[in-house]
């Protein structure tokens, strides 16, 4: 397996992973106009996992400056492995990658969002080091209320 960094001819299969993650099927045009912006930003970097030239994971971190840390924060914004290749060590290979991309860019610590039902997810980020000590809230501004947190809404 070798980790590097995603390019704009792994926009396919990158789809096809947060689709999973997301259980839902997004936009395409969207989500391709998306993450031409992610790869031309320089606060992203979508790191991906190939075997035999395929890509079988991707992980999307975020680094910027919060006044509230007066200092460069990493997020990682979405981790996804093909779910045949779950469990096999990618995962923590995509995590370990991210946390030394943040120390190298001076990041004072990495943080993750993940939804309240993705408890599989709350266990794999706890055994990499992270606490549950942030609470993230959301409201919809699309003029859709939602009342029930469902994945791939």
């Amino acid at each position: 397996m070798n980790i590097r960094m995603a390019k704009l001819s792994d926009t396919k299969t990158i789809y096809d992973l947060i689709c999973d993650m997301e259980n839902t099927k997004l936009d395409y045009n969207k989500f391709e106009k998306v993450f031409n912006c992610y790869l031309s930003d320089s606060r992203f970097f979508c790191i991906a996992a190939e075997q035999d030239t395929s890509v079988i994971g991707c992980l999307n971190l975020r680094i910027e400056y919060q006044l509230h840390h007066t200092g460069k924060i990493a997020e990682i914004m979405e981790l996804a492995v093909m779910d045949i290749f779950r469990s096999k060590g990618i995962g923590k290979k995509l995590f370990e990658k991210a946390s030394e991309f943040a120390k190298n860019n001076n990041c004072l610590q990495i943080e993750v969002c993940c939804n309240q039902l993705r408890l599989d997810a709350h266990r794999f980020y706890e055994r990499q080091g992270m606490h549950k000590f942030h609470y993230k809230l959301s409201m919809s501004l699309s003029g859709k209320e939602i009342k029930e947190n469902i994945l791939g809404l």
